[in-house]
Formats: C-alpha cells, structure tokens, sequence
C-alpha cells in the first residue's frame, strides 16, 4: 500500500533538516523529525500549524488541479478533483482537519458543478455531521476544533475585497486567531504574540513550496537529476522560512506559557 514514505525518502536526500522535515509536513504532514529547540520555536512563533496537515493544502491541491485540467470542461476538471482529493486524503491518511476540508471542498465544487451557491456554514455543520457519523473520536481532538475555529474565524471576520497583499495576509491572520487562540489557551495554557506577524512572513511560501515540493518528490522518485531543480527552489524557500522561525523567537515578551 502507498504511503508518504515513498516520497518522504526522496525530499530527505535532497535537503538537510530542518527543512527536509518542514517540507515533508507541509505537503505530507509527516511528523517533525527534527532538534527539539526547532520544535519550541515553531511553537513560540505560532508556526507548527505549518508541519500539519489543514484546510490550505486541500484549498490549495484543489486550486492546483482544477486549473490545470480546466481545458477539459467544468464536468471533466470537477471530477477530476474530486478524485484526486479523495486520492490525496486516503494517501497521507484520514486527519481530522483533512477530512473536514475534503469534505467541504468536495461540496463546494458539487455546487459549482450545479450551478448552485455553496453556503460554507451550511457545508461545516454537514461536515461536523460525517465526521460525527464515522469518526465520533475525533469530536473532541484538538486539531479538528482549531481547524474549525479558524474556519469560522476566516469567514466572519476575513476581509471580503482584496487589498495591499500584506495588510490581506495580517487581516486573514488574526480572523483565524480569534477563535484558535482562546482554544490553544485552554487546551495548551500558552499564547504567541508574534504569531500573526510570523504568518505575513511566511504564509506565501506554503503555495510554491507544495508546487515545487510535489515536483521534488515525483521527479525525484524517476531520477534523482530531475528533481534537483526544484529541490533548490525549495531549500531557498525554507532557508528563508528558518530564518524568520529563528528571529521571531527570539524576541522577548512574544510568547508565554501559564
């Protein structure tokens, strides 16, 4: 049976950690397997979310394929990434905010394909409904209440027009915090400050790194020359994302722990 770890190995013999480990959790959600003083300043800046799967990477799979199987006509490129959502989720195996995420994407596009409106309350209370039905457990996880809670967050308080990239990117930051950071408070006892500004530096970088992570791992896989290319642009991308981890925290008083 297919696993990450076909692909995982490739990334890791291209890249030195801790950016093997920040790209294999970014497009895989592999676990972090990395120094642990990396590992607390992930979680002073407010950043471990990245090593974990969520709602951007079906947002952004599904942006991915829809766009580029779009010459085939709406029906044929709906499908098409229907299915590889599906494929995607049963490959890095069921999460609790993959699934969520799958599902609604799943019935975003349905509607489309429909010419119909998809209300997003609507398709989270039917995906709180599905995962009730088939993964109960899963109701009390951390992980899937913060990835509706940022949800919620996005959509009430998320600015509706584009502005400067910057200012949309700190705006968007906060909306998913407002609900996020009162759980991470009671569940974990801690709060990052710099965690909206950490997410302006970086948040950019998710979309290129999936893309030229993917093509890492899949040309990788045939040749190892094939790969190499966009195994730089990646190290360039996450030497960056190391840094801005290594400066945010160390800046006094941007993280506390009760």
């Amino acid at each position: 049976m297919f696993s990450p770890e076909i692909f995982t190995s490739v990334i890791n013999s291209y890249l030195p950690e801790p950016q093997a480990s920040l790209l294999n959790g970014i497009i895989f959600g592999v676990n972090l397997k990395t120094t642990k003083s990396f590992y607390e300043q992930l979680k002073v800046v407010g950043l471990l979310h990245l090593v974990v799967l969520s709602g951007t990477n079906i947002t952004l799979l599904a942006a991915m394929v829809t766009k580029s199987t779009e010459r085939f006509g709406k029906l044929m490129s709906i499908v098409i990434t229907v299915l590889m959502i599906i494929i995607f989720i049963v490959f890095v195996g069921p999460k609790a905010p993959v699934v969520r995420a799958g599902f609604m994407g799943i019935l975003t596009l349905v509607a489309i394909l429909y010419g119909r409106k998809n209300f997003v309350y609507y398709s989270l209370f039917l995906s709180l409904v599905f995962i009730a039905l088939f993964w109960p457990e899963w109701l009390t996880s951390l992980s899937l209440q913060l990835s509706y809670g940022a949800t919620i967050g996005i959509v009430l308080f998320a600015p509706k027009k584009k502005m400067n990239y910057l200012w949309n990117q700190f705006l968007i930051s906060i909306a998913a915090q407002v609900f996020t950071i009162p759980l991470i408070f009671i569940k974990l006892k801690q709060i990052s400050l710099i965690s909206p500004f950490a997410n302006i530096l970086v948040a950019w970088l998710i979309s290129p790194l999936m893309i030229f992570g993917f093509l890492t791992a899949g040309l990788g896989k045939i040749n190892y020359w094939l790969g190499l290319i966009p195994s730089y642009i990646c190290y360039g991308l996450l030497t960056y994302m190391v840094k801005v981890i290594d400066v945010l925290s160390k800046i006094p008083f941007g993280y506390f722990k009760f």
